[in-house]
């Protein structure tokens, strides 16, 4: 199993890193920090003459990353209830990807891989995220991928996680279920 981790933080060795690293370790898999990343926000083309315009940012880089590994964590903090805004335009740009000539199998390759979530949130997260992961199981239906667990943590302050045992255990079991 080839695993990538897509990291939305924009905290260096945040809660959501920290619980992460207990479902896959640094050593493990390939960890990718949309932080250091440049992102453009989408601009919305689909129904234009043209279509979209080609973007110079790493995007498409992070996709090919992403596309050669067969399992995908999602590692976000709660955020206003919600994913982070890097992962938000990570994902809000696949709209992009999907009519780019470069990836003519983009949804059949989406298809083949398995999905995992890991979040942390301090407003009673395991209920208040839960629309959050919902959004996950509906981006994964929308493209055909396995939507298999998820781990919802809570901590507000930095290093809080280390407090919540349960989801420490949970997310150290996740990717073997």
């Amino acid at each position: 199993m080839k695993v990538a981790v897509i990291h939305g933080s924009t905290r260096v060795n945040g809660n959501t890193e920290y619980l992460t690293y207990q479902a896959v370790p640094k050593e493990k898999g390939t960890h990718i920090y949309l932080r250091d990343y440049f992102i453009q926000p989408i601009i919305d083309e689909r129904h234009t003459e043209n279509g979209f315009r080609e973007v110079h940012d790493d995007h498409k880089k992070l996709i090919n990353k992403m596309m050669e590994h067969d399992t995908i964590v999602f590692s976000t903090p709660i955020y206003w209830y919600s994913m982070s805004g890097p992962m938000k335009i990570f994902i809000d740009r696949w709209s992009q990807i999907l009519r780019d000539e470069e990836y003519p199998h983009f949804r059949e390759e989406l298809k083949k891989k398995k999905v995992y979530v890991i979040a942390v949130g301090g407003d009673n997260p395991t209920i208040k995220g839960l629309p959050l992961i919902e959004q996950f199981n509906y981006i994964c239906q929308f493209y055909g991928m396995s939507f298999e667990g998820y781990v919802i943590g809570k901590a507000s302050k930095p290093g809080q996680i280390i407090n919540d045992h349960k989801a420490l255990k949970a997310a150290s079991v996740l990717l073997e279920q």
